[in-house]
């Protein structure tokens, strides 16, 4: 059982890192452009509802498949939990018996309906508490202070969620813009850029081995990528207006989702920074924050929104300019925003241009790791590579 648990862990597991991974190959393009808004059907924009996919959904009907997975995701990042702990072992066999009921599944439909009536009474309906105010990683919530983490002489700090106002030291937005621009290539360059096809490989959270990827982008704001596995291709396109993930049975329990909300607004802002010489017009009510470190690099932090409203954080190297993080947020789950968060690393220069050959997807319930090894500027690309994909088959 012990094989099988693992076995399916690893294709839950995908399926939530799956919308993580189109940020992280959509993003790549912050130095390449993307492309051309295509018309959508009725069909195209239809995506079923949890209840009609899953069997035994009581607390979150109503939602869209995809924001209904992200709402899972943010239940493991609260507890420490994965699919099968809070499931039946059995589920790792199959979706349908992820419907079967125990007492942590009832135990936690309880605690939302607390948490939704400790919103509604004391925060307007907004989520001032969620799953993980409380448990905070832990599956059972901590009631005792930890003297070690209160007296500790090196907190770890995280970065604001919101900034709400410039940083003292704060340079003027145009100049950390400009030295992005600068540091990519250069407007000129910039402008130049039709397209492009990156091949690489990528793993995922509890890969042991790599697996190919390949990416297909079209200016201005189309892109297609595809994951191989040995359970068959997972396909995730945007056309410029809409966007779909199209996965084998053993990746998800359904063969084509329809991105809807937070995600498909993540999937345009992803397009759009695909245009660096563009990027003071892709968001509204810039603030220029403070420094933070990743890793042994000072970042300036960056923050704009998009239409929904939900903070952007965007991290440039302090000496380089160059873009190394992207923080973004669901509009809004059930149980609270959900983070993505993008990592780039390991530029190299293509035809003039500067390209993030490594970069990290990571959310609540996922993380990939991509490696290029190669990438072709201004290639050929058919229409039809940033069509809906189609149900693929299973291997």
């Amino acid at each position: 059982m012990a094989d099988v648990k693992r076995v399916m862990k690893k294709p839950a597991s995908l399926m939530f890192k799956g919308l993580a991974t189109i940020c992280g190959v959509c993003l790549l393009g912050s130095v390449l452009a993307a492309g051309q808004a295509a018309p959508q059907t009725a069909q195209q924009t239809t995506q079923p509802r949890a209840e009609q996919v899953f069997k035994n959904v009581q607390t979150l009907k109503g939602l869209p498949v995809d924001e209904f997975l992200e709402t899972m995701g943010m239940f493991a990042a609260a507890t420490g939990l994965n699919c099968t702990d809070c499931h039946v072992d059995e589920s790792g066999g199959s979706w349908d018996r992820y419907a079967d009921d125990n007492q942590l599944q009832r135990t936690t439909r309880a605690m939302v309906g607390i948490m939704t009536a400790i919103n509604k009474q004391y925060f307007g309906g907004r989520p001032g508490v969620t799953c993980y105010s409380c448990h905070n990683g832990n599956r059972r919530p901590k009631v005792i202070p930890s003297l070690a983490v209160q007296y500790m002489v090196n907190p770890i700090l995280d970065d604001p969620y919101e900034i709400m106002q410039p940083a003292f030291d704060a340079p003027p937005l145009d100049e950390v813009l400009d030295k992005y621009i600068a540091a990519v290539g250069g407007a000129a360059a910039l402008k130049g850029l039709t397209s492009y096809v990156a091949e690489g490989t990528y793993n995922g959270y509890d890969d042991f081995e790599q697996f190919p990827v390949q990416v297909f982008a079209k200016a201005p704001n189309q892109r297609t990528t595809i994951l191989r596995s040995q359970y068959g291709d997972a396909t995730t396109t945007f056309d410029g207006r809409a966007g779909w993930q199209a996965s084998p049975i053993a990746l998800g329990p359904v063969p084509v989702v329809t991105l809807t909300g937070g995600n498909l607004e993540g999937r345009a802002l992803e397009a759009e920074l695909a245009f660096p010489g563009q990027i003071k017009q892709v968001l509204s009510n810039w603030i220029v924050g403070p420094l933070t470190a990743i890793g042994d690099r000072e970042a300036r932090i960056v923050q704009g929104r998009k239409a929904s409203g939900t903070p952007i954080k965007l991290y440039f190297d302090e000496e380089s300019g160059l873009l190394v993080r992207m923080v973004r947020y669901s509009t809004e789950s059930p149980v609270g925003r959900v983070p993505t968060q993008i990592d780039f690393e390991d530029y190299r220069e293509v035809s003039g241009i500067k390209v993030p050959f490594k970069w990290t997807s990571i959310w609540t319930n996922g993380r990939t790791v991509y490696q290029l090894k190669n990438v072709q500027i201004n290639a050929a690309i058919p229409a039809t590579r940033f069509a809906a994909p189609a149900p693929p088959a299973s291997r």
